[in-house]
């Protein structure tokens, strides 16, 4: 077991050196909404975590390896509004199975984006149609001796607009190292590693969006304070979006064409923070420097564009979490989110 959990590390590591390494940046790729975090404890965190200690069945559909036998009949369902009218939907739950050791999860992600009106060239109104993506994953999960615990999760993609439709099948792979005496957590993921099945009507073949992920996380033991660090789409070194005529017409360095500059690098992080305020209590927030390095306006305010926050009580058989993230102009949005113990809600009903 210790060779195949080499060789998953390994060939994470190697991956930049194949075809993934060409992949394209931004919203080239082909399914970018897989990307956006489907529960609140994630986007207050960054939008990007692997590695939070965490008893929430909604983070193992971002990182199988976080599955554990806790987990065990979790339901997650988040709901939140976007900007437009847009609305995201998340449900996903697991199953521990005693005599396989294995936990099995179950999860969808769905965006609706309304109706939207179908013109001919002239722009004549034709009629309305509802777009909409959705994504649904199974994984599994077991741990390896004492402090390893290693997942995988097989997704397929759909997304439909109109007459144009695509489908992809995708997977996630996971492996989470936990020390609980010293309260570490570190992990590696490979994500959405698959293929298009489907193509858009007139459209060519397109990438999926490939993420080398790896992150840690640390608890200080006398204080009530949680550190997290995440690295994502470590597989390619310039993630940075570089149009050279905005650039220079907003005041914008540009960095096309230097082979190292420390935006190339920052950008590639999200950092975490988490207060626990006893056992029933967490506030949380993070920081992604990509998304504030590419929605900062220029000369504008930014004010709190990359910034994430939010909170979670625990009540007993129910965890209720809030999460805001901002984004360009001070506009934000808000992700609501109930995870569920239906077996402790079930033997509450029963003693009753």
């Amino acid at each position: 077991m210790r060779k195949r959990i080499s060789f998953l590390l390994l060939g994470a590591a190697l991956l930049p050196g194949g075809k993934v390494s060409s992949q394209v940046l931004g919203g080239n790729s082909v399914f970018n909404f897989v990307r956006v975090p489907n529960t609140p404890q994630l986007t207050a965190l960054g939008g990007v975590n692997l590695t939070q200690p965490s008893d929430d069945v909604g983070l193992a559909f971002n990182n199988p390896a976080l599955l554990r036998p806790s987990m065990h009949s979790q339901v997650n369902a988040v709901f939140n509004n976007y900007y437009a009218g847009i609305r995201a939907m998340h449900l996903s739950t697991a199953i521990h199975h005693r005599s396989l050791n294995t936990t099995f999860s179950w999860g969808i992600s769905y965006f609706d984006y309304g109706a939207v009106s179908r013109t001919d060239a002239s722009g004549n109104v034709l009629g309305k149609f509802k777009p909409a993506d959705w994504v649904m994953a199974v994984g599994a999960s077991r741990q390896y001796l004492e402090k390893w615990q290693y997942g995988a999760s097989l997704k397929f993609i759909y997304s439909m607009y109109g007459e144009y439709r695509a489908s992809g099948l995708a997977t996630d792979v996971g492996v989470v190292y936990k020390d609980t005496a010293k309260r570490l957590t570190a992990s590696v993921v490979v994500k959405n590693l698959g293929v298009q099945l489907k193509k858009y009507q007139g459209a060519g073949e397109e990438q999926l969006p490939f993420d080398l992920q790896a992150g840690i996380s640390w608890r200080l033991n006398k204080a009530p304070f949680g550190f997290s660090l995440t690295a994502h789409r470590l597989h390619q070194f310039d993630i940075l979006y570089n149009d050279t005529v905005f650039n220079n017409s907003n005041g914008f360095s540009n960095s096309s064409g230097k082979r190292f500059t420390f935006d190339k690098l920052i950008s590639h992080f999200v950092a975490g923070v988490t207060i626990y305020l006893g056992d029933r209590v967490e506030l949380q927030a993070g920081y992604n420097f990509l998304k504030r390095r590419e929605l900062s306006a220029g000369s504008l305010s930014n004010g709190l564009t990359g910034f994430s926050a939010g909170a979670g009580v625990h009540l007993g058989k129910i965890q209720v979490r809030y999460a805001r993230a901002y984004y360009q102009g001070g506009t934000a949005w808000d992700h609501f989110g109930l995870t569920l113990h239906l077996n402790q809600l079930s033997r509450g009903i029963l003693k009753r």
